[in-house]
């Protein structure tokens, strides 16, 4: 058994210090922040993938990717928020600010759904330049509320609130500032304005990306856990973490003395923002690892 790796693991943190799952430091200079989870959701960094803990600070070039009704939400340093929907795929790329100062930032969706919602502007940031792109559409807003979305149907942005510039592919750049407009491009169809969108039709767009209370919300700030297992073998522990893991569910090993000497492992799921979102978590995840009634508790 290698026990460096256990000591690794038993602190919560992931190997290699890939990942900065705690948000205590240096979390106030991070340009973008995961926020909130439910899991399973996955962040590739460098190539190597890990299941995704709320706190994250994020860097360019970092792929997010979330699994069945999962959601992850991303805290950007101008006071933005993007709400990222399930089975979708996040990239992350010129995050940082540039002159006067602006942020700036640009983001792919190339399957799945997205929902960005601006904040008010903080205090080292007085302007923004991001553009979001779904599939073949880009977005560039300065100032907006806006969901998008890229599948096998098609891309489409629709604005919820104040203006943005779209640029279809092969095609000329379109200001849209009407609430309710979406830009649509079906597979093999001209790229088309449309004022249609019902407010229902926004509203359960705007949804796919939302977090859902009660349904398995890992945060920051949470304070109940659940535990999967309690085991009596380093071996075992580490093969539920690593199967956990890349499962999408962002476990942790701590040790218990044990009465006659040596350690029980008890592997984990930390930072559940309450007592439903736990339970919740606790039929996904025994579902999807084949585990007999995971343990909800607050720390």
């Amino acid at each position: 058994m290698n026990r460096h790796r256990v000591q690794t693991l038993l602190g919560g943190c992931l190997l290699a210090g890939v990942l900065l799952p705690l948000p205590s430091t240096g979390a106030e200079q991070a340009n973008a922040i995961v926020d909130a989870l439910q899991m399973p959701a996955w962040i590739e960094r460098q190539g190597v993938r890990h299941a995704l803990v709320p706190g994250t600070i994020l860097a360019n070039q970092d792929k997010l990717v979330t699994g069945a009704d999962a959601r992850v939400r991303i805290q950007l340093a101008d006071g933005s928020v993007l709400a990222l929907g399930d089975n979708s795929e996040m990239r992350l790329n010129a995050l940082g600010v540039r002159e006067k100062p602006v942020f700036t930032a640009a983001i792919d969706v190339p399957h799945g759904s997205l929902r960005f919602t601006t904040g008010a502007f903080s205090r080292q940031h007085r302007e923004r330049a991001i553009n979001l792109r779904f599939g073949a559409l880009t977005a560039g807003v300065r100032g907006t509320d806006l969901w998008g979305s890229a599948d096998a149907d098609g891309d489409r942005v629709c604005l919820l609130e104040g203006t943005i510039t779209v640029v279809p592919p092969d095609d000329q750049a379109q200001q849209l500032s009407a609430p309710a407009t979406c830009y649509l491009a079906s597979q093999g169809a001209t790229p088309t304005l449309s004022e249609a969108a019902s407010a229902g039709q926004l509203s359960m767009w705007a949804a796919q990306a939302g977090i859902q209370r009660g349904n398995g919300e890992a945060t920051r700030a949470g304070r109940w856990l659940l535990e999967l297992a309690v085991l009596d073998s380093e071996a075992a522990a580490l093969a539920l973490y690593d199967r956990a893991r890349a499962a999408g569910y962002a476990v942790r090993i701590m040790p218990r003395a044990a009465a006659g000497g040596g350690y029980h492992y008890a592997v984990r799921v930390t930072q559940l923002a309450t007592k439903n979102d736990a339970a919740a978590l606790a039929v996904r995840v025994g579902q999807a690892l084949r585990l007999a009634s995971p343990r909800v508790s607050r720390y």
